[in-house]
């Protein structure tokens, strides 16, 4: 599969980490990485994809999406798209309630809204296709400014449990969406990290997930809050810029760099960093700074290898969180 076209990077790993890993870096290590002249970038939008998505029951009372049956996944399969693309999602509902499909930032028609209340949900066993659209930023027509669909987004279900989908997303029925605007640096890797509640990824108290790269590595966070409660998402050693990408454009951006973000119900960002950079390698440990719900278990690693896969002062067994699993992309 082209770079450009829909990005099914997580398809075969992501699993409880939602981890994917693009094929611009190949099996290049940091110091190859760094002889690139130039990082690797989004091209314009425009195209029409198709893809295939289903709701299962998982065990422990879970439920997720997945690309393929049998391989739904909590969070559920990275969907990336670029400003222009129009994307039709074949969804099927493999469960024995109604389930459905709402995005996040994206253009849709009322027939794709994913609620009860204009009957846009599926039945069990049953098959809707949900359209999403993307446009770039451009003037409407009576001057004003409209911005494009360019940002870190996310899809979830609106029916299990409630009108509102309460169960669905307790559950695990949630994703990350990434549109990129033209021009956006594309990341060696991508990762997933959804506050739940009082879980990160629906994960057991003080079980990660972990998240592994080499120094050097272009690194994306997609940074996701489902559930009743506001946390502060706070990363040590890195930080990035409060914007759409999460990058300074330039020097004279006013972009305010920080470490700790505060995230409520439903919002989502995300960024990213260069592993490392400026720290070394290290077990970097990621958290929501309530202190409560760090005590609780809301935390888990960032790990940064050497070039020769060590990581200074980390020893896995005294750990219990799970490595994030990863998919090379296709070409």
């Amino acid at each position: 599969m082209d770079r450009r076209g829909f990005n099914r990077r997580v398809l075969l790993g992501g699993a409880a980490a939602a981890t994917s890993l693009s094929a611009v870096s190949g099996s290049a290590g940091a110091a190859d990485r760094s002889q690139a002249v130039q990082a690797a970038t989004a091209p314009a939008g425009g195209q029409v994809k198709h893809i295939r998505l289903y709701a299962e029951k998982l065990p422990d009372g879970q439920m997720g999406y997945g690309l393929e049956k049998g391989r739904a996944t909590v969070p559920g399969p990275l969907i990336e798209l670029n400003e222009g693309d129009t994307l039709h999602i074949e969804f099927t509902n493999t469960m024995d309630v109604a389930a459905s499909l709402h995005v996040h930032g994206l253009d849709y028609e009322i027939s794709s809204d994913g609620t009860k209340t204009n009957r846009s949900d599926v039945e069990p066993g049953g098959t809707r296709t949900y359209t999403w659209r993307t446009h770039a930023p451009g003037r409407r027509s009576d001057g004003t400014w409209r911005a494009g669909s360019a940002g870190y987004w996310h899809y979830h279900d609106h029916v299990v449990g409630t009108e509102h989908g309460t169960g669905g997303i307790r559950g695990g029925l949630y994703g990350p969406v990434i549109v990129r605007r033209k021009g956006d640096v594309l990341p060696d890797a991508t990762h997933t990290i959804v506050f739940n509640d009082m879980t990160i990824n629906n994960q057991a108290p003080h079980s990660g997930p972990n998240f592994e790269a080499t120094v050097g590595d272009r690194v994306e966070f997609v940074m996701i809050t489902h559930g009743e409660y506001y946390h502060t998402f706070h990363m040590h050693g890195h930080r990035w810029a409060d914007n759409r990408t999460g990058m300074l454009t330039g020097p004279d951006d006013p972009s305010r760099v920080v470490d700790n973000k505060i995230v409520g119900p439903a919002d989502s960002f995300g960024f990213q960093v260069i592993a490392g950079e400026g720290v070394g390698a290290g077990a970097w440990m990621y958290h929501c700074h309530v202190q409560s719900h760090s005590d609780m278990g809301m935390v888990g690693l960032f790990l940064v290898k050497k070039a020769d896969g060590t990581i200074p002062g980390y020893d896995p067994h005294e750990h219990t969180g799970t490595a994030g699993e990863t998919a090379e992309h296709e070409h």
